[in-house]
């Protein structure tokens, strides 16, 4: 029986965090998987653990002894962004290694799947395997060859083997996501909290894997290889009864990037979830033209409890739609926003800023329309080309930031040909100043209710975390719009 020890590093970006915390799910799936095979496995969550650090990792190495460490390229809040928690994560296998060099030590997720040589080569010597891909069914397998060391017939690994890297072949993904179980026993419950009101402990689930759209900047589609897997409803709802009856959880974030795939699954889920009552409030993204195509659905959305639904419009216009790949147009964004508003459901859209093309003008033009759309709630991430992503390849000669830590959707990476990386980050903290200054006057006009107490303890905590990011932009950023109160 091997001792597995999976550490989550303390990353920290502006944007993510912002309103809530939220469980390593990627990991608790890892654990579950282990355990399943017979190993002992501990879960040590320095991002969300108050008070943790580097230095905590180091001690939690030095008391529990393991033989295994594990880290993973993932941000607990979506599979989406990927990259960033990298250096992190070099740096807590670096720690285990120093305590104990007999310790093996793995990193897994989308940047190490495609980057492995990188990872396996890095003067560091921090990582002994790589988990490529879907790791779930690959880790009890190497647990079980490594007392051997014969890893070449272990599906979905990259290593070193006298100086030249051996990838083994790639595994195909897993048919029974149902048999598939997270190690929920193994999380501190006390570090997830959902911090708008109503707040409350929070947990996070995948009711699929994957996605089949081709959206230039994403990593969902290059990880999961464009393929599209679903859980069964009734195992979601089994899943969801035991966050609320064993582990008190009473939001729930559905990180799929695309749950709704499958209409008659998807109203399958939803019934059973009204069914059940068991009073849980849900946050999930999907497509815009699948709440367009959900127009007679959206009620049942509602009972539910779906009361925050997040909608990646990107672009104000079909041309950049098109340019990034992302399959819809502009007014099937502008449709779902205005159906999940009728609904009472609160809609976040995102606005992507900072393409190669970006201008000031371009990004004023951004502002108005992410303006016209209104959504409760927008968000204006920085394009972003992950390493391994189409999008990399094609921006490749712009690409001024090397420093993956960066890659959070809130650093620019990017120089636009017209415009200073500086200039677009300043202009970022004006695309957040100029939708909130008339944004929050609108919530505070909302009747008294749910809607209204969400967004205004939202926007407060929002507007806190935009304060200290963009502090050190100093006398360039505009006046912040002042807090709403609470």
């Amino acid at each position: 029986m091997s001792k597995v020890l999976f550490v989550v590093p303390p990353y920290s970006s502006w944007g993510v965090e912002v309103i809530g915390t939220w469980p390593p799910l990627q990991i608790a799936y890892l654990a579950g998987a282990v355990e399943g095979a017979g190993h002992e496995a501990r879960i040590y969550d320095a991002m969300n653990r108050e008070g943790a650090s580097f230095e905590s990792i180091r001690a939690e190495v030095e008391e529990y002894r393991p033989d295994i460490v594990v880290a993973y390229d993932y941000l607990p809040v979506t599979g989406a962004i990927s990259t960033a928690v990298v250096p992190a994560a070099m740096k807590a296998l670096g720690l285990a290694k120093a305590v104990d060099p007999a310790i093996t030590t793995l990193i897994g997720g989308p940047f190490p799947t495609f980057k492995y040589a990188e990872l396996l080569r890095d003067p560091s010597g921090a990582v002994d395997i790589v988990l490529r891909g879907e790791a779930e069914a690959t880790f009890p397998e190497l647990l079980a060859a490594l007392p051997g060391g014969a890893l070449d017939g272990v599906r979905g690994l990259a290593f070193l083997r006298d100086d030249e890297i051996i990838v083994t072949e790639t595994r195909p993904h897993i048919t029974d996501l149902d048999a598939v179980k997270p190690a929920w026993h193994l999380l501190d419950w006390d570090a997830y909290r959902y911090r708008i009101d109503p707040p409350g402990r929070m947990a996070s689930i995948l009711t699929s894997r994957g996605c089949m759209m081709g959206c230039s900047f994403c990593s969902h589609r290059a990880f999961w290889r464009g393929d599209w897997r679903a859980r069964t409803p009734e195992d979601v709802i089994e899943e969801i009864r035991l966050l609320v009856d064993r582990y008190a959880v009473e939001s729930i974030t559905m990180i799929d990037p695309y749950p709704t795939h499958d209409r008659e699954r998807w109203e399958r889920l939803l019934d059973l979830i009204i069914d059940a009552r068991l009073g849980i409030r849900l946050l999930m993204e999907t497509r815009a033209e699948d709440v367009v195509r959900d127009a007679d659905l959206l009620p049942k959305y509602r009972e539910a409890g779906v009361v925050h639904l997040y909608i990646g419009a990107e672009a104000g216009t079909d041309e950049l739609l098109a340019s990034l790949n992302k399959g819809n147009d502009v007014d099937a964004i502008v449709q779902a926003i205005r159906l999940a508003r009728e609904h009472d459901i609160v809609t976040e859209a995102s606005f992507m800023i900072g393409h190669p093309t970006e201008t000031q003008a371009s990004i004023d033009r951004t502002i108005e329309v992410a303006i016209r759309m209104n959504p409760d709630i927008a968000v204006f991430p920085v394009l972003t080309p992950m390493p391994f992503t189409p999008l990399y390849d094609q921006m490749q000669d712009r690409v001024r930031v090397h420093d993956y830590s960066k890659y959070n959707l809130s650093t620019p990476i990017i120089e636009p040909y017209d415009m200073t990386i500086e200039e677009v980050a300043i202009a970022l903290g004006r695309c957040y100043m100029t939708f909130y200054a008339q944004k929050i006057p609108q919530i505070r006009a909302l009747p008294d209710g749910f809607k209204r107490r969400y967004l205004l303890s939202a926007c407060k905590e929002m507007m806190a975390a935009y304060g200290k990011h963009f502090s050190h932009l100093g006398a360039k950023m505009p006046k912040m719009h002042p807090h709403p109160a609470a």
